[in-house]
């Protein structure tokens, strides 16, 4: 294996997205790839702007570190390399099949309930329909099990907000890898 190659297999490793940009490869971080707005993969809108709204729900700050960009980027890989961590809930992949239509339910729930997609409610309702998904399936859910979505989810805003040494320093915890990354992202 060349040595490019191999840097860039560690690098994508570390939680970097190998995106293409006008025709130029290069390694983001999900912050990084919202930012130069890189183009989903296999998110449609309506799923990105859905999965941004709860992200940020579960956890300020996740559509800014770039949860749609992270979920897109490892939806769009093999699953044997998938990061997410519905890989390691004994859920069968392909995952875009638990993602798509749990997104889609969430959305249906949110109409039936308060007859406003879910992207367009204020944060008190939002909450409530999200806590609601984290105990059971809210009414008018058509989907994977919510519960089970509301895990993965958070877990995806978890890992691209605080799972890196700048989210540790956030958290004033210190970073005490096993293996250091290469590099800072």
């Amino acid at each position: 294996m060349d040595r490019r190659r191999r840097h860039f297999l560690q690098s994508g490793s570390l939680g970097l997205l190998a995106c293409s940009l006008g025709g130029v490869e290069l390694l983001l971080t999900p912050r990084e790839a919202r930012a130069r707005t890189v183009p989903m993969r296999v998110l449609r809108p309506a799923e990105v702007a859905g999965l941004e709204a709860l992200g940020e729900i579960l956890l300020p700050g996740a559509r800014e570190a770039g949860i749609a960009h992270f979920v897109d980027h490892q939806l769009a890989v093999d699953a044997a390399d998938c990061l997410l961590l519905i890989r390691y809930l004994d859920v069968p992949p392909p995952y875009l099949d638990v993602y798509r239509p749990a997104l889609a339910a969430l959305d249906a729930a949110s109409q039936a309930a308060y007859q406003k997609a879910f992207t367009a409610l204020d944060e008190k309702t939002a909450i409530s329909l999200v806590r609601t998904m984290s105990e059971r399936n809210p009414e008018g859910w058509q989907g994977p099990p919510a519960p089970l979505f509301y895990f993965a989810v958070r877990s995806d805003a978890v890992d691209v907000v605080y799972g890196t040494e700048e989210g540790f320093d956030r958290l004033g915890i210190p970073y005490m890898a096993h293996i250091r990354p290469t590099a800072k992202w």
